[in-house]
């Protein structure tokens, strides 16, 4: 069920297209900036401005507040109005998919260890060890307008990969999932990205009071979805962007369960984790040599 087509039965239109991204003012509040995304390849969308996303049915309770059941009523009594196109499912390595961004078709050639000598420099750019980068990440070669590149695939618990470059380029080999790191604890450290988890290896000791699983979310619309996980552990530790979005997805759960710690306040003059230990090195360095001179 094809959400744009849906989206214009209530009267909804796109202020802007990028291949297969369709802009929006969000449905669920004003504003004055579209915030509100849905990728028609995919079919799923995504509120920036909230921090969530779906599918239709996810869409639509939320939309409608109602039940399941109720929105499949309206959806049957809306049948004839709607025009569906079928979906085709993404296959990992071979089938091209859509960047987030409006660039051409991106196919992928190949999944290998991490050996580029760019990508290892950017990771160190941003602070992250090529030992912590080479275990948890992959460099997936690409092709796209017949040249060649080279990317920074993390895979996720449904066999997919995030795909990130240097520079602010983003895409997902589907399906897009959580990623979730199994220790044997019975406490878990929940972060948004890649970079926030390499961040928080680099300095878990000085960050988290104890031993953890981790759970990486890959996009904040897995939050709520990612509840039923978090449940399973005696203690959470959130580390979540200081955003908007972020602090909307903290309050929730510690408002629903003391098990659920907010330690943003540990990065709190910062954006994010990495922003905070990029900083931190940097500080590193002059702060020695600062103790040197006053000797």
């Amino acid at each position: 069920m094809d959400i744009v087509t849906y989206l214009e039965q209530l009267n909804f239109r796109p202020t802007k297209v990028q291949g297969n991204d369709y802009w929006y003012y969000s449905p669920f509040h004003k504003e004055h900036t579209p915030s509100f995304k849905v990728n028609r390849k995919l079919n799923v969308w995504y509120d920036h401005s909230l921090g969530k996303g779906g599918n239709l049915v996810d869409f639509g309770i939320a939309y409608h507040q109602c039940s399941v059941a109720e929105f499949l009523e309206k959806l049957n009594s809306l049948q004839h109005h709607f025009s569906f196109h079928q979906q085709n499912q993404p296959v990992i390595k071979t089938a091209p998919y859509q960047a987030e961004k409006s660039n051409p078709k991106i196919q992928v050639l190949e999944i290998k260890n991490l050996q580029n000598l760019a990508l290892k420099n950017y990771f160190q750019k941003r602070a992250i060890s090529v030992s912590n980068a080479e275990k948890y990440c992959k460099e997936v070669i690409v092709e796209t307008a017949q040249k060649k590149f080279s990317l920074i695939g993390f895979k996720n618990d449904s066999g997919g990969f995030e795909l990130c470059s240097i520079g602010d380029f983003k895409s997902t080999i589907a399906p897009k999932d959580v990623s979730f790191f199994q220790n044997d604890k019975p406490a878990l450290a929940v972060v948004e990205g890649l970079f926030d988890f390499l961040s928080l290896l680099e300095k878990q000791d000085k960050i988290l009071p104890e031993l953890t699983n981790f759970l990486v979310l890959n996009s904040l619309s897995f939050f709520e979805k990612a509840m039923p996980l978090m449940n399973e552990h005696e203690r959470v530790y959130l580390l979540l962007d200081n955003d908007t979005a972020g602090n909307r997805c903290t309050s929730l759960a510690t408002g629903l369960s003391q098990k659920f710690i907010n330690l943003s306040h540990k990065y709190g003059l910062y954006k994010d984790l990495n922003e905070w230990l990029v900083k931190e090195k940097t500080l590193a360095p002059e702060q020695t040599r600062g103790r040197g001179l006053g000797r």
